[in-house]
């Protein structure tokens, strides 16, 4: 391919991969050095927390240099490789020097979110028996030369996003040893304090037979089972239980679910009509729609809720539907429809994960009556549905009770009783049931 004699170096970036997340991990190359891309060509495969996305270029060039290695991982803003394109230098994005530790927040904000440059990490732990805190590389780099012990890590509190330290927390706390003013009194009550909580239950060994099958936890499961672990240390779980008639809800969908699929070439299935009693018992406590930041209550203005999908593999992601107090059950059906197959064909990209406030999970569809189900961190609740069975019930009438066929669920509110008491867990779950109950037989779809 013919070039021209002015060829400039460009530095792809890493993008912003959505709110809250910073860094993501490399997991495979598309393209290596020499190779020549085309602009909005696929060229690396990154992982967060969880999902598996394409960095595209954003420009067509030649690659003359790659930064990264697979498992590297890296900030958000951080150069990934260097091209070589056509213009002069000074129409660059960013010099080859770039570090990543200089990128103002300015900066940051003009990167493209892989979502603008794609439809299509674990999290580094500084591991240590008394200490479980989620640091970036260049947090833990310092530490490293500071010769931070975990003794002092512990007495840290960070100011990050869910407590993590940043480096200004860890700037400020070496400023602080140097001009001795860290209190040893203080730094032993805290080691105290989180080598209690970190304490973990001695297991039971396990025997091994010649006849068992080993199997290694793959990346996501390995994220789901920290993260549970997590969600029940940081909060106590209730969960309150109410058998809700849906008599209604099964007539109304039973009458409309053929047409609707022949008009908008979606299946209507029972999960928006649960969606939307639950946005709607969430418009009457808001109090639910909340997050906690250590002694403050975070009350969400966006009503954003996560709907739990089991995967292929056996895995389970969380994607969510952003404004659902906005949406029609059409709107509903469809927003769920799609965030579902993007889900289970690999295809969610960071932003369909991100800013829930509130999850329910459908274990109905496994045939399941009711559950416990564990908070999706930093929601304060979720709720699980069950299957959908027809019962003999008493009906009150106003000529007397009468004994008829019901269909009937169980609903399963668990909640973080740090913030949420039995009173308003409860009414919450009374105000979804009500909703259910009385459901209009003659709504639009």
């Amino acid at each position: 391919m013919e070039q021209t004699r002015n060829m400039a170096k460009y530095n792809l970036v890493l993008p912003s991969m959505g709110e809250g997340v910073m860094e993501a991990t490399i997991t495979g190359w598309l393209k290596q050095k020499g190779d020549y891309v085309e602009e909005n060509e696929s060229i690396v495969e990154v992982a967060t927390d969880k999902v598996d996305s394409d960095v595209p270029s954003e420009v067509s060039g030649t690659i003359i240099e790659i930064k990264k290695d697979i498992n590297d991982v890296v900030q958000v803003g951080e150069v990934i490789a260097v091209l070589e394109v056509e213009g002069n230098e000074e129409e660059n994005n960013l010099t080859e020097d770039t570090n990543t530790e200089e990128i103002s927040e300015e900066t940051l904000q003009e990167i493209p979110s892989i979502n603008q440059l794609n439809d299509k990490k674990e999290d580094i732990k500084y591991s240590s028996e008394e200490n479980n805190s989620f640091l970036s590389p260049l947090v833990k780099t310092i530490i490293k030369e500071e010769k931070i012990s975990n003794e002092e890590l512990n007495s840290i509190q960070g100011s990050g996003l869910d407590g993590r330290i940043t480096k200004e927390d860890i700037k400020q706390y070496l400023q602080n040893r140097n001009s001795k003013q860290v209190s040893a009194s203080n730094t032993e009550l805290k080691k105290e304090s989180n080598t209690k909580s970190t304490e973990e239950p001695k297991s039971s060994k396990i025997i091994v037979s010649p006849n068992d099958e080993i199997i290694e936890m793959d990346r996501m499961r390995s994220l789901i089972s920290n993260y549970m672990v997590e969600s029940k240390k940081i909060s106590p779980h209730v969960t309150s239980f109410i058998e809700a008639d849906v008599t209604n809800l099964v007539l109304w969908r039973n009458k409309n679910k053929d047409n609707f699929e022949k008009r908008t070439g979606e299946k209507l299935t029972f999960t928006p009509l649960f969606v939307q009693a639950i946005v709607k018992a969430i418009q009457d406590f808001p109090m639910i729609n909340i997050s906690v930041v250590e002694n403050k209550i975070i009350k969400k203005k966006n009503i954003n809720i996560g709907i739990a999908t089991a995967l292929p593999s056996g895995n389970l992601i969380v994607p969510v539907v952003k404004n659902a107090d906005e949406l029609s059950i059409s709107g509903l059906a469809k927003a769920i429809n799609s965030l579902v197959y993007k889900a289970r064909n690999n295809k969610l990209s960071p932003s369909d994960i991100t800013e829930g406030t509130y999850t329910v999970t459908n274990i109905g569809t496994f045939g399941n009556t009711m559950g416990t189900p564990i908070i999706n961190q930093p929601q304060v609740a979720i709720m699980a549905v069950g299957t959908i069975q027809k019962k003999v019930s008493v009906i009150e009438t106003p000529t007397g009770d009468t004994i008829g066929i019901r269909s009937k669920m169980h609903l399963s509110h668990t909640y973080d009783h740090r913030v949420v008491d039995g009173s308003l867990g409860g009414m919450f779950l009374k105000r979804v049931s009500d909703y259910l109950e009385s459901f209009d037989i003659n709504s639009e779809v």
